[in-house]
């Protein structure tokens, strides 16, 4: 899969969720995390969700092919969500649909970013 569709569908991906957190974030909590959410928990959520939102959009490449910024940036992001993901299903006890789906989705994009994050720091590097 070519770097800048990657990018593009990872970049995409974070800024639906980033709306639909600002939206509808109880619905979101209810499907990822298996709970609903108190006044306070929805705040933090829409707050998140502007965050995915912007992160989604910062990414989104231009013209040409995605900058090394939004590469090591999704790339970090995805690493660290599948991780915490993980975590919340074994560890922190959530159950829910779509926790695993997450968790594996965020894991595969961040395996396929590794190398172009790689060769990005390589390249700046050499």
């Amino acid at each position: 899969m070519a770097t800048r569709t990657l990018v593009v569908l990872s970049a995409a991906i974070e800024a639906a969720t980033g709306a639909a957190c600002i939206a509808v974030p109880d619905f979101v909590a209810r499907m990822l995390l298996g709970t609903d959410l108190s006044a306070g928990g929805i705040a933090v959520a829409r707050l998140a969700g502007i965050a995915l939102l912007c992160l989604g959009l910062a990414c989104w490449p231009g013209g040409g092919d995605a900058t090394q910024s939004a590469i090591r940036a999704l790339f970090t992001y995805n690493l660290l969500a599948a991780f915490y993901l993980g975590y919340l299903r074994v560890g922190g006890g959530f159950v829910s649909y779509l926790l695993w789906p997450a968790c594996v989705l965020h894991a595969v994009l961040a395996i396929l970013l590794a190398r172009p994050a790689y060769e990005e720091v390589s390249a700046a590097k050499g």
